[in-house]
């Protein structure tokens, strides 16, 4: 057997853990600091201002949805980090999860933010949209920090090993330096 084989069959053999696994190790990480965080902004009292603005407190909204929310989303980041991580191991999963939860926030400021305070919003909508942001990059960059710190925590032994493995797959060594 060849030396790509043999690094192959020793991975398996050491029993790294599951992808769906870490999937929800990671989301559940996520989607709670991303619920705690709504919660902890939400007692603030530009949140009530911002609540008042558009109508919408309700407690199921802000405390219960955000739940599931922050779990949808921690899902999301968690996928993408933990593919994009097999594909390049070297990168630093803290700082792609961070990455990813930035990407997020864009998308959920172009999807909601904007709708919101610019079609649908009072005639101030400006300053209510950059509350909002304000409130959303808090979420969404502590969900991604949280993912990537867990990921290194839980789970860096393997990432510290497949840095040794080249993207052929062969063991980098002295003799064998792609």
């Amino acid at each position: 057997m060849n030396t790509y084989h043999n690094e192959k069959a020793r991975m398996r053999k050491a029993g790294s853990t599951s992808l769906p696994k870490k999937l929800f190790v990671l989301t559940l990480g996520g989607g709670l600091v991303f619920w705690a965080t709504t919660i902890a902004t939400s007692l603030l009292p530009i949140a009530a201002e911002y609540r008042a603005a558009y109508s919408n407190w309700r407690i199921q909204t802000v405390w219960v949805d955000s739940l599931f929310a922050g779990l949808t989303i921690g899902c999301g980041v968690s996928y993408l980090l933990l593919r994009s991580l097999n594909k390049i191991p070297a990168k630093d999963p803290t700082l792609e999860a961070a990455k990813l939860g930035f990407i997020a926030l864009a998308i959920a400021t172009i999807l909601i933010d904007v709708p919101q305070s610019f079609l649908l919003g009072p005639s101030d909508a400006m300053h209510y949209f950059l509350i909002g942001v304000i409130f959303n990059a808090a979420r969404f960059l502590l969900l991604g920090i949280v993912v990537g710190n867990l990921h290194k925590r839980l789970y860096g032994s393997e990432h510290a090993h497949a840095v040794g493995i080249g993207l052929s797959g062969n063991a980098l060594s002295k003799g064998n330096i792609e």
